[in-house]
């Protein structure tokens, strides 16, 4: 296996972005598999690609190696993950290159997965084929952190929304709140929802707002009903949902919806991990419990829209979380910002 330095040749580079921009395709609709590309190059020239699509259906190296056919004997592969080694729902696909004829193999990153993890490229390795780790690893990375995540430490990545004023308020004292922000900033949360395996909530969120927390955008680029639904988890410790009650809220009368009643919040994304394999978890919730994932530094990514007005003193904070001193503070490193008109979106990343 062969590592390349940091003189990467340029037409790895260019093919392995053209099978990330394949990847992306299944971005919403692989869940809990990862979104994986595949092109096959011979001789300079594209003759396949493909990617995965839906969990129980053929992987993008399938797709790529049948839109290829003959020509795939003595091409480049070019994947954005490393071929499964294993037979589970569908075939190993790194036997599929094999059988084809594929000549060489470049893969973005190996597969945590302990099913494959390393053992793709050795039978790649053993049959001859040359094999180059390593091509865009960051940028095919940062389409499956979530499942990178769970299969290297058992928890998901989570991401944090919160939507705030220019102050720092997300409603009016008396809890008004819809809405702060813009048209265009609620539809960029549906993407977030669409990448998600699970949505975390806090009963609080449910008695003032009743939402949905559903996919229901038209512009995700694949109908929202290909997109699998996000399990919803609803902390509610105190026990405020009442039986009685459950028929007042629209997530109360789904039967999948789960109720966290614990304080232990690691437990909670374990268990998400290990028996839902729910690796990209999105919170939206109130200011407890934002605070409660920030002070437990148990957020991979804050989302802050933050909309051009100001809604003042007695207005609602964004977070509950009271530092005594300034050696206590929560610092983060600002990963992106763009304008999603008027408002300001900010990705975020905890130092």
């Amino acid at each position: 296996m062969s590592i390349p330095n940091h003189a990467q040749d340029a037409q790895d580079r260019y093919f392995m972005m053209l099978a990330i921009e394949q990847a992306k395709q299944g971005l919403y609709t692989t869940r809990p598999n990862p979104a994986v590309g595949c092109v096959i190059v011979q001789t300079e020239t594209i003759v396949g690609q493909g990617f995965h699509p839906k969990a129980g259906e053929p992987h993008a190296e399938v797709f790529a190696l049948k839109d290829a056919g003959a020509q795939a004997i003595g091409a480049t592969a070019y994947v954005t993950l490393e071929p499964c080694s294993h037979t589970g729902r569908t075939p190993p696909c790194a036997l599929g290159l094999i059988k084809a004829g594929v000549k060489r193999v470049v893969i973005a990153g190996l597969d945590p997965n302990p099913q494959v993890a390393g053992r793709g490229v050795r039978l790649l390795e053993q049959a001859g084929i040359a094999v180059t780790v390593g091509v865009l690893t960051e940028q095919a990375e940062a389409l499956n952190r979530g499942f990178l995540k769970a299969m290297r430490t058992q928890m998901p990545y989570v991401r944090l929304k919160i939507a705030t004023s220019f102050d720092g308020r997300t409603a009016m004292a008396s809890g008004e709140s819809k809405w702060i922000t813009s048209t265009a900033a609620r539809e960029d949360v549906q993407k977030l929802r669409a990448q998600s395996g699970a949505i975390i909530t806090g009963s609080e969120t449910i008695i003032a707002d009743n939402p949905q927390l559903n996919v229901r955008s038209t512009q995700l680029g694949v109908p929202a009903e290909q997109v699998p639904a996000p399990q919803v988890v609803v902390l509610d410790r105190r026990q405020r949902l009442e039986h009685s009650l459950q028929s007042d809220y629209q997530l109360c009368r789904r039967p999948d919806t789960l109720y966290w009643r614990e304080d232990d919040l690691t437990a909670l994304l374990k268990n998400l991990v290990s028996e839902h394999q729910c690796y990209d978890v999105l919170v939206e919730a109130g200011a407890s419990v934002a605070g409660s994932f920030l002070s437990q530094q148990l957020v991979d990514e804050l989302i802050v829209y933050q909309a051009p007005c100001l809604l003042g003193a007695q207005a609602r904070p964004m977070v509950e979380f009271n530092p005594l001193s300034l050696a206590q503070q929560l610092r983060f490193d600002i990963h992106s910002h763009e304008t999603l008109s008027p408002d300001l979106k900010l990705t975020l990343h905890p130092l």
